[in-house]
C-alpha cells in the first residue's frame, strides 16, 4: 500500500506533463516555438509535442484577414480636401517573422495603410482619383506589400471603399459636368448645320450645272403638296402664266364666296 501512492502520484504527474506536452493545431494555424526564448521554428498543422516550462507557443493564423481603414481626410495635389477610407486584405505567409519582426503586426499594418493612403492620396489630382481607382488600388498594393515583406506579410488586395467631397466642390462638379453637356451639344448641332450646308452648297453647284434638274424637283414639291388636297397651287415661268394666276385667283375667289 505504501509503494502504491508514490506510483499513482508520479502517473498522474506523467498524464499532466502529456497534457502539456500534446498540442494540435489546425491546418488553418501554425505554432511559433521558442525554448527558453530561443526562436525554434514554426510548427503545425496537426499533433506535436512541446516541453512543458521549458518551451513556450504562439499562435498564428494564416487566413486573409480584412483591416478597416479609417476615414482619412487628405489634401490632394490640387488642394481639394477628401476623406477616403479603404480596406486591406492581407495574410501571413511566415510565422517566425510576423512574431520576432513586429511587436503587432495587425497594428502595425493598420496603421501602415493609413499612412500610406494619405501619402499617395496627396500626390494624385482629383479627377485621377475619381477616374483612375483601380490604378490607385495597384499602387496602395504594391507600397504595402514591399513594406510589409520583412515582417512576413503578403498584401493580397487594397480597395478605396469611398470618397466623400464637400458639397461646395460636388456642387462645382455638377456645374462643370453640366457646361460640358451644352458643350457637346453644341459642337454637335454646329457640326450638323456645316454638313447640311455642305450638302446644300452641292446641290446648288448641280442645280447650276444641270438646269432641268431644278424644274423635276419643282415638280416633284408640287406632287407632294397635292397629295395634301388642302391649297391651290399657282406656277410661274411657263407660256401664259399671267392667264394662269388670273384663272386661279379668280377661282380661290368664287369658292370663298360660296362658303
Amino acid at each position: 500500500m505504501a509503494y502504491e501512492i508514490p506510483i499513482l502520484i508520479a502517473a498522474v504527474v506523467i498524464i499532466l506533463i502529456l497534457a502539456q506536452s500534446i498540442k494540435v493545431v489546425r491546418e488553418y494555424e501554425r505554432v511559433v516555438i521558442f525554448r527558453m526564448g530561443r526562436l525554434q521554428g514554426a510548427k503545425g498543422p496537426g499533433i506535436f509535442l512541446i516541453i512543458p516550462i521549458v518551451d513556450s507557443i504562439v499562435k498564428v493564423d494564416l487566413r486573409i484577414v480584412t483591416i478597416d481603414v479609417p476615414k482619412q481626410t487628405i489634401i490632394t495635389k490640387d488642394n481639394v480636401t477628401v476623406d477616403v477610407d479603404a480596406v486591406i486584405y492581407y495574410r501571413v505567409v511566415d510565422p517566425s517573422y510576423a512574431i520576432t519582426k513586429v511587436e503587432n503586426f495587425y497594428l502595425a499594418t493598420s496603421m501602415l495603410g493609413q499612412t500610406t493612403l494619405r501619402d499617395i492620396i496627396g500626390q494624385i489630382d482629383l479627377d485621377d482619383l475619381l477616374s483612375k481607382r483601380d490604378e490607385l488600388n495597384k499602387k496602395l498594393q504594391v507600397v504595402l506589400d514591399e513594406a510589409t515583406e520583412p515582417w512576413g506579410i503578403k498584401i493580397s488586395a487594397v480597395t478605396i471603399r469611398d470618397v466623400s467631397l464637400p458639397e461646395s466642390m460636388m456642387r462645382a462638379i455638377a456645374k462643370q459636368a453640366e457646361a460640358e453637356r451644352e458643350r457637346r451639344s453644341r459642337i454637335i448641332l454646329a457640326d450638323g448645320e456645316f454638313q447640311a450646308s455642305q450638302k446644300m452648297t452641292e446641290a446648288a453647284e448641280f442645280y447650276a450645272k444641270v438646269p432641268i434638274s431644278m424644274k423635276l424637283r419643282e415638280l416633284q414639291t408640287l406632287a407632294e403638296i397635292a397629295r395634301e388636297k388642302n391649297m391651290i397651287v399657282v406656277t410661274t415661268g411657263a407660256p401664259g402664266a399671267d392667264v394662269g394666276n388670273i384663272a386661279g385667283l379668280t377661282g380661290a375667289f368664287s369658292k370663298t364666296e360660296k362658303k
